[in-house]
């Protein structure tokens, strides 16, 4: 295959979201009394306390505060237990709504912070990650918050989104559901993955790197795979499908066999596309990779051959309750800020989604509402200075911009998304805390 091309997917995913960041700015100024937060707009009136919390504590010192604009900004915090061991708090920084033109300058705020902390020794339940229908389409957090059954919930991985409105969907890095490899890690070292074992409640951070191939049993014959779940990016490209990418895998030249659960052929095409029952899997092949793939499956069953591994190049064991998603950059390292520098777009202010652990365990999951005179957002620096200042051990950053969101169990959306009015942007998956019954 070409070098760089799934890189290069990645990168149009991430101009598409970097492009919509600097566009939106100015326009997504909340107006007085929005539905999700009551906070005020342009008007230029105070913002209010947060409504539906306990009776929030006022702070000015710089103890204990968020590390975020000028020193003398009053800080609220409001805090409410959402389940047993489970605790949302709502932090407003700063009383003022800033200057439209001033959003990404202003050291005044202000600035809103929900974060959601689960503590694994007292929660009856597990946080896992989900997603909709298939990988190939999108939907709202709320509503896979909703359809899990989950107490709450924030969207997650870095997604195609516009830069393939066919399979707008897929993750853009690692995918890993239920024990189940459906989306590759990227060789990129900015890429951040979380990795969650809903068994223990144990989360992790880094950056995982994968293998892959499929061996004919007889022969012996391997052939690697480039991806899993992702429409060929150039000549010479062999991808394996499951049934979970979507309604059909994606049509064009070349060859396709399918396969059975025992990895033995049940149909072989030279053209790509076709529909996979529950119990099926298909391997898709480009350029001369076509042939190698026909004679790879002339006669025999193959394996699928999937290993994950850490940072640290141990393997990652692939159980039914491990899950994984993927960010854009580690926030903070055995207590250490670790986000490098960077300028353009995606380091400026926008909304933020973060995910982290804290010294003790906790599992942290906060939204940061931005691009709006109520909530201006925060720099990936000004973003890991918030991880830190909230006790994240280890932390990454996870998809942002128009896809920030936290909903609760009955979709109510806890923070105020960028779009337009408001407006809820439909995602890939999402990370959720599902309630044991």
């Amino acid at each position: 295959m070409t070098p760089s091309a799934r890189r290069g997917l990645a990168a149009a995913a991430l101009l598409t979201v970097a492009a919509t960041l600097t566009a939106v700015a100015p326009a997504t100024a909340v107006p007085a009394g929005g539905p999700s937060t009551g906070l005020a707009g342009e008007s230029g009136a105070p913002l209010p306390e947060a409504t539906g919390f306990a009776t929030p504590v006022s702070t000015t010192g710089p103890s204990g505060v968020l590390p975020l604009g000028d020193a003398d900004l009053v800080e609220t915090r409001a805090s409410e237990s959402l389940a047993r061991g489970v605790t949302l708090t709502r932090i407003v920084r700063g009383t003022e709504p800033a200057p439209a033109d001033q959003i990404n300058t202003t050291p005044r705020g202000p600035w809103v912070v929900s974060v959601l902390t689960i503590d694994p020794r007292r929660a009856r339940g597990h946080l896992q990650a989900t997603y909709g229908a298939d990988l190939a389409r999108v939907e709202k957090t709320s509503e896979l918050v909703r359809s899990a059954g989950a107490v709450a919930g924030v969207n997650a991985s870095f997604f195609t989104f516009t830069a393939n409105p066919t399979y707008p969907g897929e993750q853009v890095g690692l995918g890993l559901f239920d024990g189940k490899l459906l989306s590759e890690p990227l060789t990129d070292p900015a890429e951040a993955n979380l990795l969650i074992d809903a068994k223990s409640n144990k989360v992790l951070t880094g950056h995982l790197s994968w293998t892959g191939a499929v061996r004919n049993r007889q022969t012996g014959a391997e052939l690697p795979l480039e991806y899993i779940n992702h429409p060929p990016a150039s000549a010479d490209d062999v991808v394996l499908f499951t049934p979970e990418f979507g309604a059909a895998t994606p049509s064009g030249t070349g060859a396709e066999v399918v396969f059975d659960r025992r990895g033995c052929v049940v149909r072989t095409a030279t053209t790509r596309g076709t529909t996979l029952t529950a119990s099926q899997f298909a391997v898709q092949a480009t350029g001369s990779d076509a042939d190698t793939l026909l004679a790879l499956t002339t006669r025999g069953c193959v394996d699928r051959r999937i290993a994950l591994a850490d940072q640290r190049g141990r393997k990652v064991q692939l159980h039914k309750g491990l899950y994984g998603v993927t960010g854009r950059y580690q926030l903070t390292s055995d207590g250490a800020v670790v986000v490098p520098p960077g300028s353009g777009s995606f380091f400026d202010r926008n909304p933020r989604t973060i995910a982290g652990t804290t010294r003790d365990s906790k599992i942290v999951l906060a939204t940061i509402d931005g691009r709006q005179t109520t909530s201006v957002g925060t720099t990936m620096n000004e973003t890991a200075a918030v991880a830190k200042s909230l006790g994240l051990h280890d932390s990454i950053n996870l998809d942002g911009g128009g896809s920030t969101t936290m909903a609760l169990a009955d979709g109510t959306l806890v923070n105020h998304p960028s779009g337009t009015g408001g407006a809820e942007r439909a995602v890939g998956d999402a990370v959720v805390f599902i309630p044991r019954h």
